[in-house]
């Protein structure tokens, strides 16, 4: 066996079982999950109907490229989301969700060979983070680094915080944005700071932009990793790759259905892995994908729902605990300890009393964090993912709430 997966640190979901078991919440009240960030909106009807009408293609063979009609949906999406012109044919590959394709580029990119390397390969990513990020690292013999995003920082990527003999071995980053936990969007001075980094260090930008189409103002779209780079005029989106998925944007997580875009010389040779690594998208999830790629009118009428959610709960929650809204995703990123003007409780204690009295999930933040440069970053929060219905949300932020003023 690879003895890299004894590297593997416990997933999040796993340590909050753990945390809750033995425990019998209050059967008087109705669970209520707000733990994973699962999307609980309906699928709409006409991706539904799309993916009934093309089971013949169950009968075919995918291949790993995707039909041409697939790629040419996206790119006709990303030119209107990002006003950015794609090759279709080059430029992008259709993948499974975004999950595996994070996943897999590690395994295609990291070198443990590379020329005059003597020490491991680093990975790079925010912490707190999506744990694929870091077993993707860990499998692939990296030695994964960590960049706190902090309050007192605004969340921000702060590059300094590792020295220059780590970016020199690194090889490539993740970034997130609309973050998770944090739901804070790149600026664009942020983007000019890595791409000159990459630029310097050799290393390829993966950057995770699942809950770009979350967001609350709809003449203010957040800014992607290819409008940066096309504002800053990096011609062929050099050493970077979007990740991008219908999950979250068009509430189809079961679908398994993304893309990835950017670098052409990169996504031939990501390309070429995943040839051998039998992920092809099937041609009835294929169709699905197409119509919904086309259609905005779904996607704005999600986001109305988010944004009803985040307008009912805050309001109940800001007086018990500290919790500020996001500039887009759909998570709210919550001072656990100083709940009720500072019970100092920590976020694993937090969460498992708030279940077992309130027969509330969230998750603990230290379970998406890990120690770096002195602390863990979330170990003071709590994550709430307000995927619920409208008023299942509300019900869970008075409890919640209720909760905090008994400390």
């Amino acid at each position: 066996m690879n003895p890299n997966i004894e590297r593997l640190h416990e997933y999040a979901f796993q340590k909050l079982a753990a945390l809750f078991s033995g425990i019998e919440p209050d059967a008087r009240l109705a669970p209520i999950n707000l733990g994973i960030g699962e999307p609980r909106h309906a699928t709409p009807q006409f991706i539904r109907d799309t993916l009934a009408q093309n089971l013949a293609g169950l009968a075919n063979y995918p291949v790993t490229l995707g039909s041409d009609a697939l790629r040419a949906a996206i790119a006709a999406w990303v030119a209107r989301r990002f006003n950015v012109a794609l090759d279709a044919k080059t430029q992008i590959i259709p993948v499974n969700g975004t999950r595996e394709a994070l996943f897999a580029i590690a395994q295609a990119v990291v070198d443990n060979s590379r020329e005059g390397q003597r020490a491991p390969p680093v990975v790079v990513s925010p912490n707190p983070f999506y744990q694929i990020y870091e077993g993707a690292a860990l499998l692939a013999g990296a030695q994964p680094f960590y960049l706190n995003t902090i309050a007192q920082k605004t969340y921000a990527l702060d590059f300094a915080q590792l020295p220059a003999d780590v970016w020199r071995r690194t090889q490539l980053i993740y970034v997130c944005s609309p973050g998770n936990p944090t739901g804070r969007v790149m600026p664009l001075a942020e983007w000019r700071r890595l791409f000159e980094l990459a630029d310097e260090h050799d290393f390829v930008i993966a950057s995770d932009e699942c809950y770009s189409e979350i967001y609350f103002d709809e003449g203010s779209a957040p800014l992607g990793s290819l409008q940066a780079a096309q504002q800053l005029g990096r011609a062929g989106c050099a050493r970077l790759i979007l990740f991008s998925s219908l999950s979250k944007r068009s509430n189809v997580p079961g679908m398994r259905s993304g893309f990835v875009a950017g670098d052409a010389a990169l996504l031939k040779k990501f390309l070429s892995y995943r040839t051998y690594h039998g992920c092809a998208m099937s041609p009835p999830i294929q169709a699905a994908s197409i119509a919904a790629w086309q259609d905005e009118a779904h996607v704005v009428e999600n986001r109305r729902l988010y944004r009803e959610k985040f307008a009912a709960v805050l309001p109940i929650l800001q007086p018990a605990l500290p919790v500020e809204m996001p500039e887009a995703g759909f998570y709210l990123w919550a001072e656990s300890s100083k709940a009720a003007g500072g019970s100092g409780m920590a976020d694993a204690a937090f969460a498992q009393h708030l279940y077992r009295n309130y027969n509330v999930t969230v998750l603990p933040g230290s379970y998406l964090a890990r120690d770096a440069h002195g602390m863990n970053p979330g170990a003071e929060r709590v994550r709430i993912a307000l995927v619920a219905p409208l008023a299942e949300c509300v019900e869970a932020a008075r409890r919640i709430a209720a909760f905090c003023r008994s400390l």
